[in-house]
């Protein structure tokens, strides 16, 4: 009997509606050139419907993204925010720096 090494782990399947920015972290640090076909997993849910998914995991969660065009772009957009959001940052620190001398005034 085959035993897989996740079976410690809770698993949840995501749709693309109910992604989380933290989920959406793990996917683009995951996936940063986009998922292949080889990255799909395929099952057969309670419905007998295929279902395609990547998988991202925590310390104690495996969760399965369902597969859509609205994924990629949920993951291009989110990719960009933090690349703006990195960019508003540097700008800050930079102007932390400029205030932290000492007045003259003192």
């Amino acid at each position: 009997m085959k035993t897989s090494k996740n079976n410690h782990l809770k698993k949840v399947i995501v749709d693309f509606k109910k992604l989380t920015n933290t989920i959406l972290d793990l996917l683009v640090i995951k996936y940063p050139d986009g998922y292949d076909d080889k990255d799909i997993i395929t099952f057969r849910n309670a419905q007998n419907e295929i279902v395609e998914c990547v998988e991202v995991k925590t310390e104690d969660t495996l969760y399965l993204v369902k597969v859509s065009k609205h994924i990629v772009t949920a993951m291009e957009d989110h990719d960009d925010n933090d690349e703006d959001n990195q960019d508003k940052e540097s700008e800050f620190e930079e102007f932390e720096e400029e205030t932290d001398e000492p007045s003259l005034e003192e």
